[in-house]
């Protein structure tokens, strides 16, 4: 491939055209796969780290600047490495099934590819159409394969944590457990768990989470006021 046409695929695809996206990812499917043999033998199936790898390298191709000084591959390898070692280190202390760790992939890749498409955050109902999952499944792996360590880090405008919300001001040094926590989010409702998916594991604001789930910032207040109730009586 040419350096020419393959600006040209570059600049097209961060436009959104999936045709030159597939284009870049056929032409540099042997880079992909070299970086994912370095991870053979972790306990993840080789098409899986593919799957992870080819993840990176969109997210490579949505945030390249050619501004950078550094070709697009040399600033690629980074990405689709850092893609599977993130995968790696979160497969950890709290064991998540199989079919929702391929699920929450599905819906990584699915919402990477739509927001290259879209220019924007996909709709809950977009993502469902493109992966082929319920609504309520996606929410459900979402919640089951996201970052539970997270409790204290701050997301969004709001400047808000699970545990800002779930403890009390006077008592910040108590921490709730990752898998009691797991296991309340799990018990959640469908929509509920999907606000709480929205506002705090993706760090998004009422008003963005309302027109993922195409309902009104006053529902997803609500929604999120219930939710909040049901895990703090949960974690009592």
């Amino acid at each position: 491939m040419s350096t020419a046409y393959a600006h040209e695929l570059l600049s097209a695809a961060r436009e959104g055209d999936r045709a030159a996206m597939d284009a870049l990812l056929e032409a540099n499917s042997g880079l992909i796969w070299s970086v994912a043999r370095r991870y053979f033998g972790r306990g993840v199936e080789a098409e899986d780290l593919y799957q992870l790898g080819c993840l990176g390298f969109l997210k490579a191709v949505r945030s390249f600047d050619e501004g950078y000084g550094t070709r697009f591959s040399t600033y690629a390898v980074p990405k689709i490495s850092g893609e599977i070692r993130r995968f790696l280190r979160d497969d950890g202390p709290v064991k998540v099934s199989r079919t929702l760790k391929e699920r929450g992939l599905l819906i990584r890749s699915a919402r990477e590819r739509l927001l290259q498409a879209l220019g924007r955050e996909p709709h809950l109902s977009e993502l469902s159409a493109e992966t082929g999952l319920r609504e309520e499944e996606i929410a459900e792996a979402e919640s089951a394969v996201g970052d539970v360590a997270s409790l204290q880090e701050q997301w969004g405008a709001d400047g808000l944590s699970l545990e800002d919300v779930l403890t009390d001001p006077e008592e910040e040094n108590r921490r709730v457990e990752a898998v009691a926590l797991r296991q309340a989010l799990a018990s959640l409702p469908e929509r509920e768990r999907a606000v709480i998916a929205l506002r705090y594991g993706r760090g998004l604001t009422q008003t963005a989470a309302a027109k993922i789930l195409s309902v009104s910032q006053v529902q997803v207040s609500r929604l999120e006021r219930r939710a909040l109730d049901r895990l703090r009586s949960s974690l009592a």
